[in-house]
């Protein structure tokens, strides 16, 4: 899995913010975690909708309350979450933008659509962490929105996922953990 460049867009708010090179690069590689999951999904099932540019803008913001919340880059917290929300706010982002800041981690909510469930899938698998339950709802909504056999989406999501756990060792020693 190739790791590309954020956006603009995020790469001037990062700027903006006086982000920590931590962030970035964790960022930056959930953001190419998270696009190379919907590449693989496009092909294994081309009817699946996806709004890609939403999921993208939430893998590349998703933990950009630790700008402000430096701590919890190096230990585990959850004020993060509301304070990236407040902080995409005060930017003029919507609701619906900012929200990937408190669903990333809370991907146990019911009635997340699937783009939040990957991002938290992306913020996971990347360094090669795997979440059975998580992965068995992404496998479920898939099945639902291209009314495709549970098993059969299963098997092939699990090769998308472990081809992406197997490289997670390179990406941790870039990102610098």
């Amino acid at each position: 899995m190739k790791i590309a460049e954020l956006s603009k867009e995020i790469r001037d708010l990062l700027e903006h913010l006086d982000a920590p090179q931590r962030l970035t690069k964790h960022l930056t590689i959930v953001n190419s975690t998270a696009f190379h999951i919907v590449e693989q999904l496009k092909t294994e099932w081309p009817n699946l909708v996806l709004n890609e540019k939403e999921l993208l803008f939430g893998a590349s913001t998703h933990d950009i309350g630790k700008a402000v919340i430096t701590d919890e880059l190096y230990k585990k917290g959850k004020k993060h979450e509301s304070e990236g929300f407040k902080i995409l706010k005060e930017l003029g982002y919507n609701d619906e933008e900012s929200r990937f800041t408190v669903t990333h981690g809370n991907w146990e909510i019911s009635n997340l659509k699937i783009e939040d469930l990957i991002v938290c899938l992306s913020d996971k698998i990347w360094k090669g962490k795997r979440i059975n339950e998580l992965e068995e709802r992404i496998t479920n909504k898939i099945s639902e929105l291209t009314e495709t056999d549970y098993w059969d989406v299963s098997i092939k999501l699990e090769l998308i996922l472990e081809k992406i756990a197997i490289g997670s060792d390179d990406r941790i020693a870039w990102q610098g953990i």
